[in-house]
């Protein structure tokens, strides 16, 4: 987020976020942008259950990338640090391997077909409608910081309590689902 507030203002501690301007200088101004917007989208399916393994996916290639910046313009520690970054997104994937297995294999016989059912979708639009209002405040950051930095601290905290949410329900489900076998 810090790379696309107006003046880099956001409260952060990983990543230069003059990268743009640096990258503008051998015209990859438009590439660093699109790798900051990338992140973003990676973070926030990160931040959820659901979306997790999704977002493992598309931030090894992104966490790649940013590593062989950092190594071709000999930065000094920072390829470290995204080598780090690196393994823990592939342990990440190596942990959600039995969502990815099927790709590797030429038998669909073990790819189990399973219904697209929503539960809730009211959690998902929460979590839509959140994730939109973080997004907005980039360009609302020209306009005011504050008001800025407070939507996208509202956003984190309704996408926290709508996870919180999720969970809490989720479980009612799981202990009404027990209770009602106890008395059968």
């Amino acid at each position: 987020m810090s790379k696309l507030y107006f003046e880099h203002q956001f409260p952060g501690l990983i990543g230069p976020v003059w990268l743009e301007e640096r990258l503008a200088e051998h015209d990859l101004g438009m590439y660093a942008r699109f790798i900051a917007c990338s992140q973003i989208l990676a973070g926030l399916l990160l931040f959820t259950q659901r979306f997790a393994t999704l977002g493992a996916i598309l931030c090894f290639p992104i966490i790649l990338n940013i590593f062989m910046v950092t190594v071709s313009m000999k930065w000094q520690g920072t390829p470290y640090v995204n080598a780090f970054l690196v393994l823990l997104n592939a342990w990440l994937l190596a942990y959600d391997y039995h969502k990815l297995k099927f790709i590797l294999t030429d038998s669909f016989a073990e790819v189990k077909r399973v219904p697209l059912v929503r539960r809730n979708l009211r959690s998902d639009w929460l979590w839509g409608f959140a994730a939109v209002v973080i997004i907005a405040s980039v360009p609302i950051s020209y306009l005011s910081l504050e008001l800025a930095w407070g939507l996208s601290a509202a956003g984190v905290i309704g996408i926290m309590i709508n996870q919180l949410n999720s969970r809490k329900r989720k479980n009612d489900q799981i202990e009404e689902t027990y209770t009602n076998s106890d008395r059968l």
